[in-house]
């Protein structure tokens, strides 16, 4: 072991985790579905002054059976799912249309909570696109237009003039809707809400999809 990884190792264990105080909860008060169980702690990390509360990670399998992950804005939550957007021809949204089973992660440290939802990653309507598309504000819309998301950027004066193409393009059509905003949601077959603890006796709740869409088995994990 080499002293740079052991200096590594040394500054990792002197790092708090799970830091108290931490609030409790209590499951058997928790709503019939995970969708109202997430509104409220979603409200609780807005109220609690987390900063990007909707930031979450994204994570698919590629073509090679590897698995891939990002952090992404959560768009909406209803009845279908968890919404986010993506840009059609990007890795990402390759990997979808190969293999639509995802997984969705979201991490409130201050809190100690988190949520993990899997299941089958579904493309809304090109109207519900385009209203996406056009309710970003217009520098995310330069950008969608502007990026060759993933592909090799040979230097910032290639990126710039994209980026004042595409300015000068929206400038002359302020309506345009780019045909490769997509937006889909998760409809999940699972959902697990997790309290941490100071102690390490942490709290575990999972939701399982049974036949009906409205309808969850709900169950305690060990921690």
């Amino acid at each position: 072991m080499t002293s740079s990884t052991q200096s590594m190792k040394q500054k990792l264990r002197q790092l708090p985790s799970l830091k108290a105080p931490l609030p409790d909860v209590d499951f058997t008060i928790f709503p019939a579905t995970p969708h109202e169980a997430f509104a409220n702690w979603f409200d609780d990390a807005i109220a609690s002054g987390i900063r990007e509360p909707h930031a979450m990670t994204l994570s698919s399998i590629d073509k090679d059976g590897q698995p891939d992950a990002r952090v992404l804005i959560l768009k909406n939550v209803d009845d279908r799912g968890w919404h986010f957007a993506i840009k059609a021809g990007s890795p990402k949204a390759e990997q979808i249309k190969a293999l639509p089973a995802v997984a969705l992660t979201f991490y409130w440290p201050a809190l100690g909570r988190q949520v993990r939802l899997r299941g089958v990653a579904k493309l809304l309507s090109p109207e519900e696109c385009a209203e996406d598309f056009m309710d970003r504000p217009i520098g995310s819309r330069v950008s969608a237009i502007a990026s060759k998301q993933s592909e090799i950027l040979t230097s910032d004066q290639e990126l710039n003039q994209q980026r004042l193409e595409a300015e000068a393009f929206l400038t002359e059509n302020p309506q345009y809707i780019s045909k490769v905003w997509q937006v889909y949601t998760v409809d999940p077959d699972s959902v697990e809400f997790w309290q941490g603890a100071s102690d390490r006796n942490h709290k575990r709740l999972r939701y399982d999809a049974n036949a009906g869409p409205s309808s969850w088995k709900i169950i305690r994990l060990w921690p």
